[in-house]
C-alpha cells in the first residue's frame, strides 16, 4: 500500500490510500485532507494502523510536527483512529470538533483536551486559509 498526495486546490492536499482488502473485490480508498497555512490542519486521521503511511504522505508536504489542528467529520475509526498518534507526533496540535463529539467521545478518547467548536465558528489557519465548523447533528450516523 502507498498513499498518494495530490494538491486539489492552492494549499489543500488530498491524501489517498487504496486498500484492496477492504470491501473486496472492489477495494476502498481512505482519504485525508491537509490544509496548509501558518497553522496546518489535517482533516481525517485515517485508521490507527494506517498512521505510518499517512504520516509519510504528510511529510512530503509539511513536517508532521508542524500540524496545529486535527479534525474529522465524525468519531469513527476511519476518520479519527490515528488521532492520538497524530497528537504524539505533533506536540502543538489540538483536536477540534463540535459539542456532541467532544462531550460523548473526545473528552475521553483524546490524549489531550480537545477544542470544542461552536456552530459556525471559524479557525483562521493563516496564509489566507480558514475553516468553518458547521454543526450537522443529523448526519452521519445520527450524530
Amino acid at each position: 500500500m502507498n498513499t498518494s498526495v495530490d494538491e486539489i486546490a492552492d494549499g489543500i492536499f488530498r491524501l489517498s490510500t487504496f486498500v484492496p482488502e477492504v470491501a473486496a473485490p472492489a477495494g476502498f480508498t481512505f482519504n485525508q485532507f491537509l490544509v496548509l497555512g501558518d497553522e496546518p490542519l489535517l482533516f481525517h486521521t485515517g485508521p490507527r494502523r494506517m498512521f505510518p503511511l499517512v504520516q509519510e504522505a504528510v511529510a512530503r508536504v509539511v513536517a508532521p510536527e508542524r500540524l496545529r489542528w486535527i479534525s474529522f467529520g465524525h468519531v469513527e475509526a476511519d476518520e479519527c483512529g490515528a488521532m492520538n498518534e497524530w497528537l504524539a507526533c505533533a506536540p502543538d496540535a489540538v483536536v477540534a470538533h463540535g459539542e456532541i463529539a467532544v462531550m460523548v467521545s473526545l473528552n475521553d478518547l483524546a490524549d489531550r483536551a480537545p477544542r470544542l467548536l461552536g456552530n459556525g465558528e471559524v479557525i483562521d489557519l493563516g496564509g489566507g486559509k480558514r475553516v468553518r465548523y458547521l454543526d450537522t447533528p443529523h448526519t452521519p450516523h445520527g450524530w
